[in-house]
């Protein structure tokens, strides 16, 4: 379960991280900074991505932090390419994120239970 969750969430900073690089690339759409936040929280958790795979104590909640940054990016993002946030796309967005940090959370809970 923790190599899925790491893995989900290295995915998910990497796609962040394309994603803003393609927009750069293409003709930025949102401002400077919001691309450079974007590619900093991928790198994140990425980052945290590994720490919730060797355990490290904090490596949760710093996935968690990565997350929620993002999250709040997908929703100024979606404010400025379409001039209104629907909330499928974030609620859906939101439940991927809880279901990896579940994830995670369950299989440091059994790997310490062993």
């Amino acid at each position: 379960m923790l190599t899925a969750a790491a893995l989900g969430m290295a995915g998910y900073g990497a796609y962040s991280i394309g994603w803003a690089i393609l927009d750069l690339l293409r003709g930025a759409r949102l401002e400077w900074w919001a691309e450079l936040a974007l590619v900093l929280f991928g790198l994140l958790l990425i980052l945290s991505a590994a720490f919730v795979r060797v355990m490290l104590p904090g490596g949760l909640a710093f996935a968690l932090g990565s997350l929620l940054g993002l999250q709040a990016l997908a929703i100024h993002d979606a404010a400025h390419l379409t001039g209104q946030v629907a909330l499928a796309p974030q609620i859906a967005r939101g439940v991927f994120a809880l279901a990896l940090v579940l994830l995670a959370w369950q299989g440091s809970r059994a790997v310490r239970s062993d």
